[in-house]
């Protein structure tokens, strides 16, 4: 994607579940589980670079023994910096080799010498990027079992909702945010479900120590989850451990957010992202579940490990745009997917080089479009291929060698020509700074193209702002002089914001409803753009599950068609020679290629929650009016 677009975040948990003793005896180091927690996080590192945490806890520790340990970071690169801090907690002991090898000597003195690891890697969607913002968080108490530590990724629409609920329970709540919210509202829960099993033990006439051991056996997870999170509208995937050692991962009931997971008799692991845990843990991807939506994997202090519903599944609505962009391209079905949306532009793309198949060059914008280009180039091929059956056909018995090999070596004219030339994150950097290097992050390769005669087609994952398509990719594609430039988006038009997790909540941002607000200006019809405004306005106040989309009446004059015409005429440098042409990915082609992630709404405008309904409101007034700001 050349557009920067932060995304949510990743998450991995692993619970080992043998003592250290057996990983040093099998694997040859204690430290077997810092080796896959580290290999987890770093291999998600698409998945968040604001910041990474991780939280170790140990098991059996004797009273005053520090059993939780964390880490978090904030810098350039937070990963490096957490394991570094790891690693130097480890080589303290560098010189008694035999210490620092012994398993029961590094669970009682070694810092993350742990059973239990849960580490976290985010993208700050709401622009503040300080160390308090970073994952896991913590609430401590001196009784175990009400010491939460919270990792997650998620967006909940309704926020100030649940803050308001925590205040009427009487909490004063430090901070309105997500990730406050939800741990306190887990934590208030968590206080409710411990204080019921005190009296009840109490009455029986135990011991104040021995309730405490039994409130660590007995306390109900799958209960203090469904409670706290049955008001909770957005998606996630949250991952908690608790102090005495149980550890749950949450996932929201339409299945927005992503969670699977793999358990042996060694080891539980749980990932934002299928293929690292293959990778990781060598293993077949028939091994590694999904977390279903609306379920939650709870893994018990004794090692146990189960399945629980916690809200009733919704209609799947999985985020079909994290699959075309953000997620691991080596996941087999994602793979496939970005491979089908590609190859289900051909016909559009062939129209829009009026089908001179010996005069265009096809291409793709690194990175993440390398994918889709190889499904373009397929579909290419098969319809050139099916021109040269044809043309045999035809030819009959009068074809001559000559005329043969003529037909048979027409072949797409597959070439690399942009080239991301600066190692820059440009879509995670923080904004700050990149203005000035975004023009400098593409560069051409000179030569394949024949000015003046070829059609250049590059292919993008996604349009989203189109800022760098503007300001650096056409330009320098242009420099190459082709007859005509056809950028195509392997996605439909963005139109409407997340709210879910991706940072993509202002609608002034989107180059489509840009578009659209011109067109309705260019012929004459402000008054839509006043009446949508006027509707948006009267159920401001409205309960969220009475709101409706009325921003869909901005795009519903025009046709598709008509609204990328107008996207190119907006992104089109001034000084541009060569002819443009957008060609985006219809709704159709979409569900096509991700039958089974349905979600949609950036491109519809249908949101799994009501609370979408209400953030795409909130983001027209905001337009509207003039305010940048978040719209949830």
């Amino acid at each position: 994607m050349s557009d920067q677009i932060k995304h949510e975040c990743g998450i991995a948990l692993i619970r080992l579940l043998k003592p250290l003793s057996y990983y040093q005896e099998k694997y040859g180091t204690w430290q077997y589980g810092i080796q896959k927690l580290y290999l987890l996080m770093e291999k998600q590192h698409n998945r968040g670079q604001d910041g990474a945490g991780v939280a170790g806890i140990k098991l059996n520790l004797p009273p005053g023994k520090r059993y939780i340990d964390r880490i978090r970071s904030n810098s350039a690169s937070p990963i490096k910096e957490v394991f570094d801090h790891i690693s130097a907690g480890i080589n303290r002991f560098s010189l008694e080799p035999e210490k620092q090898a012994d398993p029961n000597f590094a669970l009682h003195n070694i810092p993350f010498a742990a059973d239990l690891y849960l580490g976290h890697l985010r993208y700050g969607t709401f622009g503040n990027h300080s160390i308090e913002y970073v994952h896991p968080v913590m609430r401590e108490n001196n009784w175990k079992t009400r010491t939460l530590v919270l990792a997650g990724n998620f967006n909940m629409t309704n926020v100030v909702e649940l803050f308001n609920k925590l205040i009427e329970l009487g909490q004063h709540p430090l901070d309105v945010s997500d990730t406050v919210t939800v741990l306190e509202k887990l934590g208030h829960y968590i206080d409710d479900e411990n204080q019921l099993l005190f009296r009840q033990y109490k009455n029986e006439g135990m011991s104040n120590a021995q309730i405490s051991e039994f409130i660590q056996n007995n306390l109900s997870i799958e209960k203090v989850l469904q409670r706290a999170t049955k008001d909770f509208d957005g998606g996630y995937a949250l991952a908690g451990l608790f102090g005495h050692g149980d550890a749950f991962v949450a996932r929201d009931p339409w299945g927005i957010r992503p969670a699977f997971f793999y358990q042996d008799d060694e080891i539980v692991v749980v990932a934002s992202e299928r293929p690292v845990i293959q990778t990781v843990l060598n293993v077949p991807i028939e091994k590694v579940q999904e977390i279903k939506p609306g379920c939650a994997l709870i893994i018990r202090r004794d090692g146990s490990v189960s399945h629980n519903e916690i809200r009733v599944p919704q209609e799947r609505k999985s985020c079909s745009f994290e699959r075309i962009y953000f997620s691991r391209g080596t996941d087999s079905d994602i793979y496939k997917e970005r491979k089908k949306l590609g190859e289900l532009l051909t016909p559009a793309i062939l129209e829009a080089v009026n089908n001179e198949l010996d005069d265009t060059v096809f291409s793709f914008i690194p990175n993440t479009a390398e994918t889709a280009f190889y499904g373009m180039v397929k579909g290419v091929e098969t319809h050139m291929l099916n021109q040269k059956k044809e043309a045999i056909i035809k030819a009959g018995v009068t074809i001559t060698p000559e005329m043969l090999d003529t037909i048979i070596a027409s072949r797409p004219r597959v070439e690399k020509i942009a080239v991301k030339d600066v190692k820059l994150r440009t879509f995670i950097s923080q904004d700050s700074g990149r203005d000035d290097l975004v023009g400098h992050v593409y560069d051409v390769t000179y030569g394949a193209v024949r000015a003046g005669t070829d059609n250049l087609v590059v292919i993008d994952d996604s349009i989203v702002r189109g800022t760098t398509l503007k300001r650096s990719i056409l330009r320098i594609l242009d420099r190459l002089q082709p007859k005509k430039i056809v950028v195509v988006s392997s996605c439909p038009q963005i139109r409407y914001p997340d709210c879910y997790g991706i940072d993509m909540s202002n609608l002034g941002d989107f180059a489509a409803f840009r578009a659209a607000i011109e067109l309705l200006k260019e012929t004459g019809r402000q008054s839509i753009i006043d009446s949508v405004y006027q509707k948006c306005k009267e159920q401001q106040n409205l309960p969220k599950e009475e709101v409706m989309n009325y921003v869909k009446g901005i795009y519903s004059p025009f046709s598709p068609t008509e609204i990328a015409h107008k996207i190119g005429q907006m992104l089109r440098p001034a000084d541009m020679k060569a002819d443009l042409q957008l060609v985006f990915q219809t709704i159709e082609g979409l569900h096509a290629a991700c039958p089974n992630d349905l979600g949609d709404w950036y491109f519809t405008g249908n949101y799994p929650t009501p609370g979408g309904n209400r953030v795409v409101n909130t983001s027209f007034i905001n337009f509207i009016e003039g305010r940048k700001e978040r719209a949830y």
